[in-house]
């Protein structure tokens, strides 16, 4: 049986979740902002609407570079959010 600490080792937990609010015109918008997302470090996880996107990435990747990838496809972010995420243990 292995504890948490070799359970972290395994798998990669999300530092940071990253939310960019972008008004994208079309499906071809999400796709094209999609593939930019793909680029950057650090990333393990996007969701891409047409609203925006959440990034589910390692700390790596900086806004800056989010909003690099964005600008690639040809658009413009409106409203940043970021949260550290923390995982919790309760001890009993």
């Amino acid at each position: 049986m292995c504890g948490l600490k070799g359970l972290a080792r395994r798998v990669k937990f999300p530092e940071m979740r990253t939310t960019l609010r972008i008004d994208l015109p079309s499906i071809h918008a999400v796709r094209a902002v999609y593939t930019a997302l793909q680029g950057v470090e650090g990333i393990l996880q996007a969701d891409v609407s047409r609203r925006g996107a959440v990034i589910e990435h390692d700390g790596s990747a900086t806004v800056d570079r989010l909003l690099e990838a964005v600008g690639v496809a040809g658009y413009d972010v409106l409203e940043i959010e970021e949260e550290r995420r923390r995982l919790t243990i309760r001890e009993e």
